[in-house]
């Protein structure tokens, strides 16, 4: 079971990841054989693989990757990581659609406004547990029409040089 979730966990944690392939001159992704996988990679990727040489090579890819960086994760590193998959398996394809929506949005922001949704969000993480649960309750609170008026007002102070 923990190696199941240590494999579905790499295979997310690439599906996030960028994207970059390796590709032969027509632009179609190379397969990886599983020989050419490091022993921890094989390790990590065990229960993959009688059905590796299937894989699409992009996928393969994502997963070699992902492998390589769950074997750089501390004990801790990983627990968080277990935990968060727990919890993406949970939502339903519906939030998961928005989440990745949400994602690719972000991705597209330039990188200063990117920094500073980043630096938002640790001073969210900073306030007191109590603080934030106030703050998500008023959120919750606002009618949908209220909270797009919220994004906007906080869109404008973000485009706003400091000062």
């Amino acid at each position: 079971m923990r190696q199941r979730c240590i494999t579905l966990l790499a295979g997310l944690m690439l599906a996030a990841a960028s994207t970059v392939v390796l590709a032969d001159p027509s632009g179609n992704p190379a397969p990886i054989p599983w020989a050419s996988l490091t022993p921890p990679q094989q390790q990590i990727l065990a229960p993959l693989r009688g059905k590796w040489a299937s894989l699409p090579p992009q996928r393969q890819l994502r997963l070699q990757r992902g492998a390589d960086r769950w074997a750089r994760m501390t004990p801790q590193q990983r627990e968080r990581a277990r935990l968060r998959l727990q919890h993406w398996r949970r939502l339903s394809p519906a939030e998961r659609a928005q989440i990745r929506r949400r994602f690719e949005t972000f991705r597209k922001l330039p990188p200063a406004e990117q920094q500073r949704i980043r630096e938002e969000f640790r001073r969210f993480q900073r306030l007191p547990p109590e603080k934030r649960r106030e703050l998500r309750e008023r959120w919750r609170r606002l009618s949908p029409e209220q909270r797009e008026q919220f994004r906007q007002r906080l869109r404008m102070r973000l485009r706003r040089p400091p000062g």
